[in-house]
């Protein structure tokens, strides 16, 4: 099993409503976004081009989500949510004969992030 993961960064405002705190208020992130798929090399010797990776991701997630106000797209705008809801935009669009998307990790800070992965049986 190979993994390919790609890189991405997109920015992005949002209220999150805990009760009190400084999260309430309208505050904006430059959000981190790695996407890890997992499979096999074809008979070129490639899992997934980078190319096609990158392209994929940027009509299904980040068109929508670069410089947007998450709370018209999201509930609750997490960062766990957030993950959630890329990885249910990728899930299908990752998914190819010898590949399928493995993991979604979405970064709020340099020092802050959330991972959601397939459950490997």
């Amino acid at each position: 099993m190979m993994f390919v993961r790609r890189e991405f960064t997109f920015s992005a405002a949002h209220r999150i409503d805990l009760g009190g705190g400084k999260s309430e208020g309208l505050h904006g992130h430059n959000y981190g976004l790695v996407v890890t798929v997992e499979g096999e090399p074809d008979e070129h010797g490639m899992v997934l081009d980078f190319r096609l990776l990158k392209e994929i991701v940027e009509r299904e997630v980040l068109s929508e989500l670069d410089h947007s106000y998450l709370n018209e797209i999201l509930k609750q705008p997490t960062a766990e949510n957030l993950a959630v809801y890329i990885w249910n935009r990728l899930d299908k669009a990752l998914r190819g004969p010898n590949y399928r998307l493995y993991q979604v990790e979405i970064y709020e800070s340099p020092e802050s992030s959330v991972i959601y992965r397939r459950e490997t049986p």
